[in-house]
């Protein structure tokens, strides 16, 4: 554990290292290559005290994916975990963490402290990655400008929700201990830590997302708030070992990363009554923030992702017409306000599809508004099951799936198919003692679905590929259903 002046002093002085003896300077870009360790946010923090680019890459990327992400964001130097450092190009300048070179910056910034940097709210602060999960790996573009609007919302909704409890003679909630199973290069794990140190809060990290370990710290660090995507709730709701641990500390689970289904949130509920589920929605081009379940109240809407962000307009859009729609309509999500990127890195033409001339992003996902301003998400656009003429959301079979109770997790994909065009099929992985048949999944969403849109092939497999942020990766899934054959399914 370390205390906000130790990370202070060490970000002041890794700053001036960073700009003396690497001579680093705005608006320079630095890729940052490591697992969840304590010196990977003071090292996020020192290059954007300097005016320099944060751009954080998943570790465990191949070297043509590095390759890739260096050729789009041009970084100056990288800085990367011993055991990354040899998959980076080899004309990238690398600094391998906890090496003496490393270590130096500091001593060396400790006598040589930066000289005061203009940083304007239009700058970049970091390049964020997309996930990729629909299309090849993009260079998202943040300003400064995006992360302060974030962190002021943040700030808000803790400011209201003090005044309320005040008002109801309550005690206002305490700075809370956040645990971080999130990767760090992710912008819901970038965006948490930000917010854990804006806030003054408790910030728990952990290297990798391990089921075991996260229980075991919530319980050792009697954690309050606990970030993570819907597979997680799906597991403490199954888990026997969920049972074994104290998790009494644990107040709220924010979810993102892909909508929690309404049947997950209400046994989830019905497991941990105690626990607030606080549903978030938001994608990286949006700094990983659109909407949210902000109030207790609203966290009991199950199945939305909330009401709008402060500071964004939104509007639903027929993705042929290009009309806007009204409450209840299904259509493209467009945004526009302080949230949202300043563009794609090294490709504008996708910066002019995606960012219309008047500041209108569109979100590829399908989605709609109630008439109380409740924000729900379908499913995205380009993931959408083409079944005879009709538009089948994935998603929606994916959550009956986990709702039956010997199934750990599965996905849905669209199987090419001559005379439909595409098959709805299901990827299961089975609860360990389960006999689950193809014909008893077929027959379980047959009971809760439109004939349509039921479920035609079904493979069972040992795990469900996904991103670290936990969305399903559909195309895996895909050339795995092509290279099994018909005669497997």
């Amino acid at each position: 554990a370390v205390s906000y002046p130790f990370i202070i002093a060490s970000v002041r002085s890794l700053a001036g290292g960073l700009w003396s003896s690497l001579g680093l300077r705005p608006g320079d870009v630095a890729l940052v290559v490591a697992p969840s360790r304590l010196e990977v946010p003071v090292l996020h923090f020192a290059l954007m005290s300097i005016g320099a680019v944060v751009s954080p890459a998943n570790p465990a990327s191949t070297p043509e994916e590095y390759a890739h992400q260096v050729a789009l964001s041009r970084p100056v130097v990288a800085f990367a975990a011993p055991e990354v450092a040899d998959k980076l190009p080899a004309h990238v300048s690398c600094v391998v963490l906890g090496s003496d070179a490393y270590e130096s910056l500091s001593s060396a910034g400790a006598e040589a402290a930066p000289p005061p940097v203009a940083v304007k709210q239009s700058d970049t602060a970091a390049v964020l990655y997309s996930s990729g999960t629909t299309g090849r790996v993009k260079a998202v573009a943040i300003t400064h400008r995006n992360l302060i609007a974030l962190m002021c919302t943040h700030a808000e909704n803790r400011k209201r929700a003090a005044a309320e409890a005040t008002d109801a003679g309550k005690e206002p909630p305490p700075p809370a201990v956040t645990l971080l199973p999130l990767p760090l290069f992710h912008v819901f794990g970038f965006m948490m830590v930000l917010r854990s140190v804006s806030m003054g809060d408790t910030a728990v990290l952990m290297e990798r997302f391990d089921f075991g370990a996260v229980l075991r710290a919530i319980e050792r660090y009697r954690v309050t708030l606990l970030p993570a995507a819907p597979p997680v709730l799906v597991a403490m709701i199954k888990s026997e070992e969920a049972r074994r641990h104290d998790l009494s500390s644990l107040l709220v689970i924010a979810v993102g990363g892909a909508p929690l289904g309404r049947e997950v949130a209400e046994r989830f509920a019905a497991v941990f009554p105690s626990v607030q589920i606080v549903q978030g929605y938001g994608l990286t081009e949006s700094s990983g923030a659109v909407a949210g379940t902000v109030r207790p109240e609203e966290s009991m809407k199950y199945g939305s992702a909330g009401k709008l962000g402060s500071r964004l307009q939104a509007k639903i859009v027929d993705p042929t017409t290009g009309e806007a729609l009204g409450p209840g309509q299904r259509g493209e999500l467009w945004i526009r306000g302080p949230l949202v990127m300043k563009g794609y890195v090294g490709d504008d033409k996708a910066t002019a599809e995606t960012v219309d001339s008047q500041g209108w992003l569109k979100t590829g996902d399908l989605c709609y508004f109630n008439e109380d301003g409740f924000l729900y998400i379908v499913d995205r656009l380009k993931e959408l099951i083409k079944y005879k003429g009709y538009q089948v959301p994935p998603a929606e079979l994916e959550h009956i799936l986990q709702s039956h109770p010997g199934i750990a997790d599965a996905a849905v994909i669209g199987y090419p198919d001559e005379d439909a065009g595409q098959l709805p099929m299901a990827f299961i992985v089975r609860q360990p003692g389960s006999n689950l048949t193809r014909q008893q999944v077929i027959d379980y969403v047959a009971k809760h679905v439109a004939p349509y849109k039921k479920v035609r092939r079904v493979a069972f497999v040992n795990a469900i590929p996904k991103s670290p942020a936990g969305k399903i990766l559909r195309r895996e899934l895909v050339q795995q259903a092509l290279s099994m054959g018909a005669s497997k399914l």
